[in-house]
């Protein structure tokens, strides 16, 4: 866990009484709407369909069991009960009051939690691995790195008067599950050949009316200088982002206009300019240790890699389900990371209730040293779980309602509130993905399927990231009706690859349908049992795919 300094503090409490005051102002007429929107959305406020929505940051997906605690509070004293985790690691409540958003952003505040940023066109919550500093083979905790930009970027005026939107993601592992190439800056930590810590730098990322892969701009750019070297591109940014177009705003369109080549010389020529007039931020190695050092770690034991504990569960068929699909290795022996689906059979995706956060919060300090993450699959982890406390973890979990095992199954699906709550939206999400749910209930059937990824987004924005799933489904609206279009072959991590469209938009009740029988077809057509569907398509291509599912409509 990170510990917050007296200047965060002061920082957190002072846009408290800020935000109070603009929020009188609004309701007294004084402000209008449109003053009021840019005020609101820099502090985490969207006007929706029936009501505000207050979106949190979570920064780098890390919660400790008191934050958790007050988010249930939150949930419970200003809301209707429940919290939306999102894909950016933060949490939404769709039923807040104007006139009571202060309180809740001062509730919040005493525990270290803050709404700046997340919305509006400024840089938003800085994502990382949920997994950050207990993965295997990780270089580092990319947490460190994170919060450096965090810090640096939060109100400064390069990164807070954007053309668009911004976002960060970084992984420091092998395996990439920060989705680090569908951003706008995705970095990779990495070493160089003399051993040293620095980024592979990637820009250009994004979904929405317009998706791109990023692109690599600089293999290697060293610890000390990523700060400057982030600046120089939100410089170009600022400079060359189109403010006249909301639509071609965002930096993934100026990369792709200029071409990457051209604008990998705009910040190199930016960046070398900044450090001959001194101005470029270096970051000396004490500055770095003295955030590394604000990150505490658990005591961890010394336990045995398989305890008698988890020997004698190993005999409930059940506890192994569970085990095998939500229990992954830890980089200590004798603990584990265990992911909990927020993907229930029926549920809507990412909801959790109250009372639900209370009792995780509870589980994490006797079980996980206090801490909980948050995972861009809309899922939340326990980080630190000794192995022999699995089973009466997976006990306690089954009795609040956190133990589907299904974890990157058909079932573990990602969606966006659509048009249950969004104003933006074309078409519900959430319906969708709870047909889903109960289609592919079965256990057995889940795990001869494998892994398999649904995301569902209600409109071309694409907040359920539609593009990258291994089965993408996109709302749209014809004649004042619900229709879906479908990809396949997305996938959002390392190899990350945008889907292909596999043929028309499908109406609403049609769509569980389809995604039948893409699936039955892939089960027809995989070259054996454990290739992947993502690795079938890839294979064949969208064709076999297009005509099972259109043979008959």
């Amino acid at each position: 866990m990170y510990a917050y300094d007296e200047l965060d503090r002061t920082l957190i409490n002072e846009r408290v009484e800020e935000f109070r005051d603009q929020v009188k102002r609004r309701l007294s007429g004084e402000l209008t709407e449109d003053e009021f929107k840019m005020l609101r959305l820099q502090n985490g406020v969207y006007l929706q369909l029936h009501a505000y929505m207050f979106r949190i940051a979570i920064p780098y997906g890390t919660l400790s069991s008191e934050q958790l605690r007050r988010l249930a509070h939150v949930a419970r004293r200003y809301d209707r009960g429940y919290g939306h985790f999102t894909t950016r690691q933060n949490i939404q409540f769709n039923w807040i009051k104007l006139a009571e958003l202060p309180d809740a952003l001062g509730d919040l505040a005493e525990v270290g939690i803050h709404a700046m940023q997340t919305s509006g066109n400024n840089t938003r919550n800085v994502t990382s691995d949920q997994w950050a500093g207990v993965a295997p083979g990780e270089i580092e905790d990319p947490r460190i790195w994170s919060e450096l930009i965090r810090q640096y970027t939060t109100l400064h005026p390069e990164f807070s008067f954007l053309p668009r939107k911004f976002k960060f993601a970084i992984t420091a592992s092998p395996h990439d599950r920060a989705a680090i190439k569908i951003h706008d800056i995705g970095l990779r930590l990495h070493r160089n050949a003399e051993g040293e810590t620095g980024f592979e730098v990637l820009v250009g990322g994004g979904l929405g009316r317009t998706p791109f892969i990023g692109k690599t701009i600089k293999p290697f750019v060293h610890g000390r200088d990523l700060l400057s070297y982030v600046e120089a591109i939100l410089r170009v940014y600022n400079q060359y982002g189109r403010r006249d177009n909301i639509y071609k705003a965002r930096i993934k369109i100026l990369v792709h206009e200029l071409g990457i080549d051209k604008f990998a010389k705009e910040v190199e020529d930016e960046w070398q300019e900044m450090r001959d007039s001194d101005t470029a931020l270096t970051l000396d190695d004490a500055m770095i240790e003295d955030i590394r050092s604000r990150f505490t770690y658990p005591a961890y034991e010394k336990l045995p890699h398989t305890p008698e504990e988890l020997k004698k569960a190993a005999h409930d068929p059940l506890f192994e389900r569970w085990r095998k699909n939500s229990v992954s290795t830890h980089k200590v022996q004798g603990y584990a990371i265990v992911t909990l689906s927020l993907k229930p059979v029926g549920g809507p995706p990412g909801d959790a209730t109250a009372d639900q956060m209370d009792a995780l919060a509870d589980l994490a300090d006797k079980y996980s040293f206090g801490e909980i993450r948050v995972g861009h699959e809309q899922n939340l982890a326990l980080p630190h779980v000794a192995k022999r406390d699995l089973p009466a973890l997976w006990n306690a979990l089954d009795k609040i309602g956190l133990a589907t095992p299904n974890v990157n199954l058909v079932s573990d699906i990602i969606a966006c509130p659509g048009l249950d709550y969004c104003s933006l939206a074309n078409a519900r999400s959430i319906p969708i993905a709870q047909e889903l749910t109960r289609r592919f209930a079965n256990h057995e059937t889940a795990d001869l399927i494998g892994r398999l990824h649904i995301n569902i987004s209600g409109c071309i924005n694409a907040c359920g990231h539609h593009h990258v799933g291994h089965i993408g489904i996109l709302g749209v609206e014809k004649n004042g009706e619900e229709f879906y279009q479908i990809t396949i072959g997305g996938r959002a991590d390392e190899n990350a690859e945008l889907g292909a469209l596999i043929g028309p938009a499908v109406p609403y009740g049609e769509v569980a349908d389809v995604v039948e029988d893409i699936v039955e077809a892939y089960l027809a057509l995989r070259a054996r049992p454990d290739e992947l569907f993502v690795d079938t398509v890839k294979r064949l291509g969208v064709e076999p795919f297009r005509e099972r599912v259109y043979a008959t409509r």
